[in-house]
């Protein structure tokens, strides 16, 4: 990843969770994210991987709920305010500046690859996903979150499923269109993608 691309996240990171998807700061998007995603990670002190974290709001709803979690962002600035949020809520997230796309974390060592909204900003995904896949224990699973905004920037629903299939035996897609997740209706194209171990 180029500076440029980090320079633009870390402008975005003081703002980023104004978002109500970014921040989870509603109770009720809290709540649906956490319907969402919590059944996909039913082992208790599962070890997740969340790549391009942001400001680690998943990484703490997760680290919250009992898993280890590692999370990736290419931002120094979203890897601090992530830090800040979990020392503040006393959750023992672990935070790293590093590429999503090949991140600094050891091979066949977590449960759990998860990815919100980062796909499409990476400049080879079916590269990533390869590599991506190589951070999974034999029984572990991926989990993306992804969507064809109404600006123009995304992936396809079909493309994404088509990519992770190149690297794993199973993936199921499920769009994610209830305005809960949100924060209000939506009318372009979000999804989910869950390829099992």
């Amino acid at each position: 990843m180029t500076d440029d691309v980090r320079e633009y996240w870390d402008a975005q990171a003081e703002s980023f969770d104004e978002e109500a998807d970014h921040g989870l700061a509603d109770p009720v998007v809290r709540q649906a994210w956490e319907a969402l995603l919590l059944p996909l990670i039913p082992r208790p002190g599962s070890a997740v991987a969340d790549l391009g974290c942001g400001t680690g709001t998943l990484s703490l709803l997760l680290g919250g709920a009992g898993h280890r979690v590692q999370g990736v962002d290419l931002s120094g600035k979203m890897v601090d305010i992530a830090r800040a949020k979990a020392a503040r809520g006393g959750i023992a997230a672990e935070f790293v500046v590093g590429d999503a796309s090949l991140p600094p974390l050891p091979p066949a060592s977590f449960d759990v690859v998860l990815a919100r909204h980062v796909l499409w900003a990476l400049p080879d995904p079916d590269a990533a996903v390869g590599h991506w896949a190589r951070l999974l224990r034999p029984a572990g699973s991926m989990v993306f979150v992804e969507g064809l905004w109404g600006t123009g920037a995304g992936i396809p629903a079909e493309r994404c499923l088509e990519l992770v299939r190149r690297h794993r035996r199973e993936a199921t897609l499920t769009l994610l269109t209830a305005p809960d997740l949100w924060g209000r209706e939506i009318t372009d194209e979000r999804y989910l993608i869950v390829s099992p171990a």
